[in-house]
């Protein structure tokens, strides 16, 4: 799913119109209807509030206020509107105005009469939209305000007001603080960001039949990954494969006390559908992982502590490093030696040797910044925020973290997992994936290790190029999450949950 600017997100509506040959005032009929559809299904069935409020601005989110306001008196919800007065007002508002039955109170909001809202109230922000390009100033700011310490339950049509769709917001603006945003036809890109989550809230996207030759036709580098984009594109098992048909992977991993990272990798690993797995762990941890996972290969480091060497290669179709690595020099030269020996192309498919590089291995590649020059094309890296600032720089704020991530990946020719809510997957031709799958409980100790199993896995069947392999991977990982959640609750998630539901996750899809 695309994920369109703000700019390319009116002019899809534009091409709706001529392409449909309907009025606007037709699509914003559509997408009122969609908006009371939600409204069924979170207040409605006994659930209906006392008091319905709709913040009405004079251009066509106000538009799309008024005609929700309309049907919502249509099917029995005691409504009322307030009208943010203005110079000018949008057609299609003028439009949905003059069909707002005369049963439905409404009133011009001045500075002296403010609407009354309490906690109980529900209230359905139609303010401003995507078109907004300036921060909110005077009776607009205030509203907002009034209404933000009312503490009410708002429902923002298409985005909070105030809120940019795909800028950051100057310091101090005011803008609403959503508990539920309801989207027409596709995400912007700042419900996908940390610093918005306290206005967006949470997020529903409705479907109002947008032209999809445009959207088709249209050039992004923001995407949105959903079951739909991920559907059919792993691999059946053939009936007569065997063990050597899905690849055989190395995994360097684990140190002194962090041998439970290389354990969660491997179990991933092994569950993510690899044919053959070996770990190269430290010597320390022999008995720890032949015993916690068997199906697993196990070569032992001369080192007991640390890894210290790099084992011959050539039997290996993926090779992943870093959960639990430490940041031994000794394992930063065998970083370097794998770095170096990756980027000779293998005889079976002319390419270099697929690398997963995570945790640990980072922190040395942050350490050491002139490693970065010896990344093979395609490699996959795994970072969270943290790391990644240790790879580039501090960013502002999430979209600044959003350019320095494509920068890195176009520079580097990597693929780059950036870890969080909506994981972003950086590609070296510049586009930005957000993944739709995970949840806040898997902000667990090892929850990173078994991502980076799974990406193991899927790098190391040869029928799955690098950005599928990467994107279903991730998709995957949050999926398996999720499932684990719906039995655990995300409080008691653990990472060996997810394991465990990795399976059933790619099932799916």
């Amino acid at each position: 799913m695309k994920i369109l600017s703000a700019a390319q997100t009116r002019a899809l509506d534009q091409a709706t119109i001529a392409g449909q040959s309907i009025t606007s005032a037709q699509l914003m009929e559509r997408a009122a209807q969609e908006l009371l559809f939600w409204f069924y299904g979170h207040y409605g069935h006994g659930r209906v509030p006392a008091d319905t409020l709709l913040l009405c601005g004079p251009g066509n989110n106000g538009g799309d206020g008024l005609a929700l306001a309309r049907l919502l008196h249509g099917a029995n919800y005691a409504v009322r509107v307030a009208l943010l007065p203005a110079d000018s007002y949008s057609a299609d508002w003028w439009h949905n105005r003059q069909r707002l039955p005369a049963a439905v109170p409404a009133a011009e909001i001045g500075a002296e009469a403010l609407p009354a809202i309490s906690a109980d109230t529900v209230v359905v922000d139609a303010l401003f939209g995507t078109g907004l390009s300036r921060p909110l100033a005077g009776l607009a700011a205030a509203v907002v305000a009034h209404l933000n310490a009312a503490r009410a339950r708002v429902v923002a049509v298409d985005i909070p007001s105030g809120l940019f769709a795909d800028a950051p917001q100057p310091a101090a603006s005011t803008v609403v603080r959503a508990r539920h945003t309801v989207s027409s036809g596709l995400p912007k890109l700042a419900f996908l960001l940390p610093q918005n989550a306290e206005f967006v809230g949470e997020w529903e996207v409705e479907d109002i039949d947008l032209s999809p030759q445009f959207i088709a036709d249209t050039a992004t580098p923001w995407h949105y990954t959903n079951a739909a984009a991920v559907a059919g594109q792993l691999p059946p098992r053939p009936k007569f494969s065997h063990k050597g048909t899905f690849g055989h992977a190395l995994l360097l991993a684990g140190s002194r006390g962090k041998m439970g990272a290389a354990v969660l990798a491997a179990g991933a690993c092994l569950r993510s559908g690899v044919g053959l797995l070996t770990a190269h762990i430290p010597g320390c941890g022999y008995d720890i992982f032949q015993i916690s996972q068997p199906e697993a290969m196990c070569l032992t480091d001369a080192q007991a502590d640390f890894i210290s060497e790099l084992p011959d290669l050539s039997p290996y179709q993926a090779v992943g490093i870093g959960p639990g690595l430490g940041q031994d020099a000794a394992s930063l030269a065998v970083l370097r030696q794998l770095l170096e020996a990756a980027a000779k192309p293998l005889e079976k498919t002319g390419q270099s040797l697929p690398l997963v590089i995570d945790a640990d291995a980072l922190n040395l590649l942050g350490r050491h910044r002139e490693l970065l020059k010896l990344l093979p094309e395609n490699t996959v890296l795994t970072p969270h925020p943290k790391e990644f600032e240790r790879l580039t720089e501090p960013a502002r704020d999430d979209y600044h973290r959003l350019e320095l991530l494509r920068d890195f990946a176009t520079r580097y020719r990597c693929l780059v997992v950036l870890k969080g809510a909506y994981t972003c997957l950086a590609t070296p031709s510049g586009e930005l994936h957000f993944n739709s799958t995970g949840n806040a409980g898997m902000a667990t100790g090892g929850s990173g290790d078994v991502l980076t199993g799974v990406l193991l896995a899927l790098r190391s069947h040869a029928q799955l190029p690098a950005f599928e392999a990467v994107r279903l991977g991730v998709y995957a990982h949050g999926r398996a999450g999720d499932l684990a959640a719906a039995q655990t609750g995300q409080a008691g998630l653990v990472a060996g949950d997810i394991v465990r539901h990795i399976g059933p996750a790619l099932a799916e899809v």
